[in-house]
């Protein structure tokens, strides 16, 4: 954490370069190589060795990973990354994360604390609770996860979750390593947020260190919580130079979205009898994503739909694991395709509260007509 800060106060101020890690062996090699370069010899330009967009040699794009740009020359990290990074830490709900003291366990304490008690499936649906922007599990949302199979339903999801999202040209590029365990750690912190236990942040705390190289800028440390973890992705090695460091933007969200809901379909969430889980996840879903962009969440529900019509499936397939109907389309023209009645999102702090935190339908009624 004190790593990202100090790199982001760096940013802040505008400074050309922030220390870098190097072994002594990297500063061998250049000195020789300085050594034996005649001063009269023209010094040969520097190439990026990663390659840009094709057509965009003349852009003066930067490589992602060493900074370098066709002429020669560095660049930055963005400044909108760094401001991103900041109004992540200060989300409500992963400063709470950061707060989180764990006692003392043993390694068989620790597994117990992933176990869940089997329960009846929940008939009635529960309000999502939301209080100073942030959430809050309750007893009746550590019944909705039980009542689902706890962490075994969950990593299920997840883990066809993070093969689509591999499969998918656009998302993947996201992610730095495919070895990662990045459906583990996610079931685990939906298991926490619903109340049962605490196994995500036990996982974070015993977590292997991680650095990324981000070119002249150094090794940094990433991956520790969810705001450098999604850092890390903005600055992927495989994302296109001229988005790199960019944060999220509602295409990518609205993609994850419905990949996501795709795989809770797939996984059997969606059937009746888990109404109440998919009703109350469906609106955490949107609670959550408004962090990582403000304006997604009123796509939240077209995105639980969207697996629920093969024809849209076979249209991902056809255009080769793209969403080409969401990418890079305008967002106000995307807004006017929704129902009137959800293109409207103002947040936990409106007044009056509207979906997701507003009172919910306790027949489900209407929620198996929208999603099932």
């Amino acid at each position: 954490m004190e790593k990202v800060q100090s790199m982001l106060s760096a940013f802040s101020k505008g400074r050309s370069s922030i220390s870098a890690v190097r072994s002594s062996s990297r500063g061998a090699r250049s000195t020789s190589r300085g050594a034996s370069t005649s001063a009269t010899s023209p010094q040969p330009r520097k190439l990026p060795p990663h390659p840009l967009p094709e057509g965009a040699e003349d852009s003066n794009l930067a490589c992602p990973v060493t900074g370098l740009t066709a002429s020669g020359t560095e660049t930055g990290l963005r400044p909108s990354a760094a401001k991103a990074l900041r109004e992540l830490e200060a989300d409500p709900d992963i400063a709470a994360e950061r707060a989180i003291r764990l006692p003392l366990k043993s390694k068989a304490k620790r597994e117990q604390s992933q176990v869940s008690k089997p329960v009846a499936p929940i008939a009635q649906p529960v309000v999502l609770q939301v209080s100073n922007g942030s959430h809050f599990h309750s007893k009746e949302t550590r019944l909705l996860v039980r009542s689902v199979g706890g962490l075994p339903t969950l990593q299920r999801f997840t883990a066809i979750f993070y093969k689509r999202c591999e499969d998918d040209p656009h998302l993947d590029k996201f992610i730095r390593r495919h070895t990662d365990p990045h459906s583990e750690r996610f079931a685990l912190w939906i298991m926490e947020k619903f109340g049962e236990g605490t196994p995500w942040t036990e996982e974070r705390k015993s977590r292997r260190r991680d650095v990324m190289s981000f070119g002249r800028h150094g090794m940094k440390e990433v991956s520790f919580d969810r705001s450098s973890a999604h850092f890390a992705a903005w600055h992927s090695p495989k994302r296109e130079a001229h988005k790199w460091g960019e944060h999220f933007k509602p295409d990518d969200a609205r993609v994850w979205m419905r990949l996501h809901f795709w795989a809770a379909r797939e996984a059997g969430l969606f059937e009746p009898e888990y109404g109440a889980f998919m009703d109350y996840y469906i609106r955490f879903v949107a609670h959550f994503i408004s962090v990582y962009s403000s304006k997604s969440p009123p796509f939240t529900r077209e995105s639980a739909r969207w697996s629920a019509d093969p024809s849209n499936i076979d249209r991902y397939f056809a255009s080769r694991n793209l969403m080409t109907d969401v990418i890079d389309k305008p967002l106000e023209e995307e807004l006017r395709k929704l129902p009137q009645s959800e293109r409207l999102y103002t947040g936990s702090r409106g007044s009056p509260l509207l979906w997701p935190y507003g009172p919910v339908d306790t027949t489900m009624s209407a929620a198996a007509a929208m999603y099932w």
